[in-house]
C-alpha cells in the first residue's frame, strides 16, 4: 500500500507543466485583467469594433482555459467598469501572477482611410502578430520575464508569430526586446506592470486595424486556441520555481 502510494506521488511530479492534466502549484491563482473599459475602450478596429470587446472577450476564453488546467483566477475589469489604471494590480494582489489582456493598433501616421459597410474606417495592414511586454520597475522582473517568455513559446507553438515592430525606432514605439525570439518587450511605465506586487505580463493579441487579422482575432475557434496557448505558458509559468526561487 505505501509502495503504490509512493508510486502514485511519483507520477504526479512527473506531469510535465503544460501537458495534459498538469495543474498549476497550490495557492498560485492567476489575475486575468480585461484591458480598457467602456468608458476608454481602447482601440477601433478595421471595421469599427472597439478594442475592450474584443479584451473581454479572449480574457474570458482565458479564464475558461485555465479553469480547466484546475488554475485558479480571478477576472478583473469584464464587466467594464474598472477606469482606474492604478486600481487594476491593487485588486490582482495575492495572485501569483498578473496577466492583462490587450489588442493592439499601429502608430497614426500608418493608417488609412476605407468604406466599410457605407462608414469611413480606419486601418493598416501593415502589421499583424502578439506582443508581450513587462515592466523593468515591476517588483518581480524576473518572474514577469520568465513568465512572458513562456506564453511567447506557446503562443509561437501555436501557429501565432509575434509583430516586433514595437522595437522599430519611431516615435512612439522603440520598446527594447527582453526577449526578441517570443515577442517580448520592456514597456516600463505601464501602470498595470510597475504597480504590480506579483510577476504581470500585458498581451497584445493581435493588431485590430489590420483587416486581415481582426478577422481572425473575432473568430471564436481562433480565440480558443488562443487561449489554449496562453494557459499552457501561464501553467509553465506558474507551476515551476522561476529563476531566483527555491
Amino acid at each position: 500500500m505505501i509502495q503504490t502510494r509512493l508510486l502514485r506521488i511519483f507520477l504526479a511530479l512527473c506531469v510535465l507543466p503544460g501537458m495534459p492534466g498538469a495543474t498549476a502549484a497550490a495557492g498560485q491563482s492567476v489575475a486575468i485583467d480585461v484591458g480598457h473599459s467602456l468608458d476608454a475602450p481602447g482601440a477601433v478596429s478595421a471595421r469599427g469594433r472597439v478594442e475592450f470587446e474584443f479584451n473581454r472577450e479572449l480574457a474570458l476564453a482565458i479564464d475558461r482555459a485555465l479553469r480547466a488546467r484546475g488554475v485558479a483566477t480571478r477576472v478583473i475589469g469584464a464587466d467594464g467598469k474598472e477606469n482606474g489604471l492604478g486600481a487594476r494590480p491593487a485588486k490582482a494582489k495575492g495572485a501569483g501572477l498578473l496577466l492583462s489582456v490587450h489588442h493592439d493598433s499601429v502608430q497614426p501616421q500608418f493608417l488609412q482611410s476605407w468604406l466599410h459597410e457605407g462608414q469611413e474606417r480606419r486601418y493598416s495592414d501593415r502589421y499583424a502578430g502578439f506582443s508581450l511586454f513587462v515592466s523593468r520597475r515591476n517588483a518581480e522582473l524576473s518572474g514577469s520575464l520568465y513568465c512572458a517568455s513562456r506564453l511567447g513559446e506557446e503562443l509561437r507553438r501555436s501557429g501565432f508569430r509575434p509583430s516586433l515592430y514595437h522595437a522599430d525606432p519611431i516615435p512612439g514605439e522603440m520598446k527594447p526586446f527582453a526577449d526578441r525570439e517570443n515577442g517580448v518587450h520592456y514597456y516600463d511605465n505601464l501602470a498595470v506592470l510597475k504597480g504590480a506586487a506579483s510577476p504581470a505580463v500585458l498581451l497584445e493579441a493581435g493588431v485590430i486595424v489590420n483587416r486581415d487579422e481582426e478577422f481572425k482575432l473575432a473568430n471564436s475557434e481562433a480565440r480558443d486556441r488562443m487561449a489554449a496557448a496562453v494557459a499552457a505558458g501561464v501553467a509553465r509559468c506558474i507551476a515551476l520555481p522561476r529563476p531566483g526561487q527555491r
